[in-house]
């Protein structure tokens, strides 16, 4: 498991299912870090917390985790900062391989509180995928190596 900072971050969708992951964190002895929203505001916007934590976990070389409503929109948001690798995986062998793979920086968890009816994730399926998510580790085989740096020419736009 890893010693590292989380970061963390929602809108109101995943607010609930966010407070009760700071206390499994907290259980766990993990540190991390709420980047917001800190109070619950129906008329947040999920892009604003996804750059913030996106851009403090690459600069911290640490994990991020986003929860919104459906986890994409976070997703989109927080690929848009360079550096972000960030993943809303639909299983555990998914999650997995999103770090074994990928080197996947940022978990992205829905929530599932919206306006609309939307199954969001229990808080078990929830915890389940951050655990498996915090304990893989990135393979550095040569081939995953060669894909991240494709991925990395693709963000300076080569």
């Amino acid at each position: 498991m890893t010693r590292q900072k989380i970061y963390l971050g929602s809108d109101h969708a995943g607010f609930e299912l966010k407070k009760k992951i700071k206390s499994w964190l907290k259980k766990k002895k993990i540190a991390f870090q709420d980047l917001g929203n800190l109070v619950f505001d129906p008329n947040d916007d999920y892009p604003d917390f996804a750059a913030k934590v996106a851009r403090k976990a690459v600069a911290a070389k640490s994990f991020g985790v986003l929860l919104c409503g459906s986890a994409e929109g976070m997703c989109i948001a927080a690929n848009k900062i360079s550096g972000a690798r960030a993943v809303a995986p639909c299983s555990l062998i998914a999650a997995k391989r999103a770090r074994e793979h990928n080197n996947a920086n940022i978990l992205c968890l829905a929530g599932g509180k919206t306006l609309e009816p939307m199954p969001g994730l229990s808080f078990t399926q929830a915890t389940k995928l951050l655990d498996t998510f915090l304990c893989v580790s990135f393979s550095k085989e040569e081939r995953h190596m060669r894909r991240l740096n494709k991925i990395k020419k693709l963000e300076r736009g080569t």
